[in-house]
């Protein structure tokens, strides 16, 4: 499996966001369930999930501050690599 995510340590904290399609985190149990499975990735840190809307606007879903915190940060200036698993 092959996903986009990024790794961002800000102010002290250590953080993974993920990219997903929007109906997982449309979904609050779907959503659950996909960070739990991306949590070995990123072993000890948050995961957040980020989906687009068909505008290409992010909505982040996971630990309330780190997704508050996403929505001010413009997409482009997030390091997103691609992953394997």
């Amino acid at each position: 499996m092959t996903f986009q995510g990024a790794v961002i340590r800000e102010q002290g904290v250590t953080f993974a966001v993920v990219i997903v399609k929007k109906h997982v985190i449309d979904s609050s149990s779907e959503a659950s369930r996909a960070i739990a499975a991306f949590q070995p990735v990123f072993p000890g840190v948050p995961v957040v999930l980020m989906a687009q809307d068909y505008q290409g606007t992010p909505t982040y879903y996971g630990r309330q501050d780190i997704a508050r915190f996403l929505a001010s940060v413009p997409l482009s200036a997030i390091p997103w690599m691609e992953y394997s698993v």
